[in-house]
């Protein structure tokens, strides 16, 4: 494939070769006006220069900056393509955000415009923001009403009515600014999930957005007979960079889902024959504990991808032998590398998958520092954080190396194998406990479903281990058990000394626990 290096190239690309194929279908809206959408690439390709088209004539110019705070639904993709078809920047809200976060973002990157979904799941953001703190919000709020009942607040204006305000000269500004938009423009900037703190927004220009794309499409040999099932969030890079990015660029079918379940996820992976199905490890886990799997057909699937700092050992032998998938894939990655900084292949055997998260991305290299940390340089790397140079420096060294924070290990092969996050470290009787390998661990024993080890304080060994457990339902575990477990694969000094069950686990939007909110509770 000739490299495509702007979103607006993709989707030009992606109209002229697969003309008549499917781009999206969303049968989610059963209260809307519209509640089954199905379009092919030429059809998304007139949508989103139509949307373009109406940001141009709402005054959005060329670099300005337009936020979208909506859950994964048809309207994502063509929001996000028309702003960058507009020469504008993309700025994803996480949709977990409350209002008072989401206006903080909205101002911290000088937003001219907000497309915001309504009614949804009991919450409605658009009138929240309205109601709140209008004053702060910008001339153009566009929104998103999953249900055609809910009304319009004042000062914002429903997609039907904005889409309508394109006209024929403001069309043929937003086809000259597509025209011009550069491969390194700023194509979005997310801000990463603040699991240390103040969320940051990473610079990405369009280049590095799409070469990451490629690389993880190539990879996972996506094509146009595939259907990519979409749980993860559109804001979130697995949702938008490893997710409507590649399928534009190969032309594969969308099918988003905008909240997961297990049994929605298994009921649309059924209906739509999915072949691509790629999530967090928690996202697996809940599917195959799922009572009713048995009962669905997933055969049509042939890809699973996961991934996350620790994916357990586990779970990738379970996606293997219990859901016959024939392709399982680990991979690694970050919002300041759009995502992507290693993988494995289709090739890989299943001790290099279940065990490593392969080798870098084409396009990437991977070293460690002195200290262990995995350092990633490469074609996807940001090129930095919004109004902070000091925080990009502190990053990204003199000779180019993003510093992850993560702690790992490269074999002679090149695979790379996260160990722990820097900062999940904790010291016990003087020696380093990385609880990664303790997760590891207790995720094999009989009924556990999930763990995260801490470390907590101690008056003779400085810190000691507190697991923290999701099981099984039914499942008798105790403390006891589970120490006793931990004795027989581990060193002392590595044990659990106290163990706590636990329904759920706080997470982030890429399904990754929130150890700083168990550290809270200790």
């Amino acid at each position: 494939m000739e490299a495509i290096l702007t979103t607006p190239a993709a989707l030009r690309r992606a109209e002229q070769t697969w003309p008549q194929r499917t781009a999206i279908v969303d049968d989610q809206w059963t209260s809307s006006d519209t509640p089954h959408i199905e379009m092919t690439w030429s059809q998304l390709a007139e949508e989103v220069r139509t949307f373009a088209g109406a940001l141009v004539a709402s005054g959005v110019s060329a670099g300005d900056r337009v936020a979208l705070w909506a859950p994964n639904s048809y309207h994502w993709p063509i929001a996000a393509l028309g702003v960058q078809y507009a020469g504008a920047t993309l700025v994803p809200l996480n949709t977990r955000y409350t209002a008072g976060e989401a206006i903080e973002i909205i101002d911290r990157s000088a937003a001219r415009a907000v497309i915001v979904s309504g009614e949804f799941l009991g919450g409605d953001h658009l009138t929240d923001l309205m109601r709140d703190h209008r004053a702060a919000m910008p001339a153009t709020v566009v929104g998103v009403m999953l249900d055609a009942s809910s009304p319009v607040p004042d000062g914002a204006v429903a997609w039907t009515d904005f889409v309508g305000r394109a006209t024929e000269s403001s069309l043929a500004e937003a086809e000259r600014r597509a025209d011009s938009v550069a491969p390194d423009d700023i194509s979005d900037i997310l801000f990463t999930s603040g699991t240390t703190g103040k969320s940051k927004g990473v610079l990405a220009e369009h280049q590095q957005t799409l070469a990451g794309a490629h690389a993880w499409g190539a990879n996972g040999k996506l094509s146009p007979h595939d259907r990519y099932l979409m749980v993860n969030p559109y804001f979130h890079t697995f949702g938008y960079k490893a997710g409507i990015l590649p399928c534009t660029l190969f032309g594969t079918t969308m099918l988003p889902l905008a909240v997961y379940s297990p049994t929605e996820a298994m009921k649309l992976a059924e209906a739509q024959r999915a072949t691509v199905f790629p999530g967090a490890p928690t996202i697996f886990q809940t599917i195959l504990d799922d009572p009713d799997r048995a009962e669905r057909d997933l055969s049509s699937l042939r890809l699973v991808v996961t991934g996350a700092a620790i994916v357990p050992v586990v779970l990738i032998e379970r996606l293997q032998s219990d859901l016959g998938v024939d392709t399982v894939i680990t991979a690694y990655g970050l919002t300041e590398a759009s995502g992507f900084v290693s993988t494995c292949t289709p090739d890989d055997d299943d001790q290099t998958v279940a065990n490593t998260c392969g080798r870098a991305f084409d396009g990437m290299e991977i070293t460690l520092s002195e200290q262990g940390e995995v350092l990633a340089r490469g074609t996807m790397v940001m090129r930095g954080y919004l109004d902070d140079p000091a925080a990009t420096k502190e990053t990204i060294d003199d000779d180019g190396w993003l510093h992850t924070g993560d702690i790992g290990t490269i074999d002679e092969r090149g695979n790379l194998k996260i160990t722990d996050r820097l900062k999940d470290m904790y010291i016990c009787g003087g020696f380093n406990v990385y609880p990664a390998e303790i997760e590891q661990t207790l995720a094999r024993l009989d009924g556990v479903t999930e763990s995260a080890v801490i470390g907590v304080p101690d008056e003779r060994l400085g810190e000691v281990g507190r697991a923290y457990l999701t099981v099984r339902d039914g499942t008798a575990l105790d403390e006891a058990a589970v120490i006793d477990h931990a004795k027989q694969h581990l060193a002392n000094f590595k044990v659990p000394r106290s163990v706590v069950f636990v329904d759920a686990f706080p997470r982030n939007a890429a399904g990754k626990i929130l150890k700083r909110e168990l550290t809270a509770r200790s």
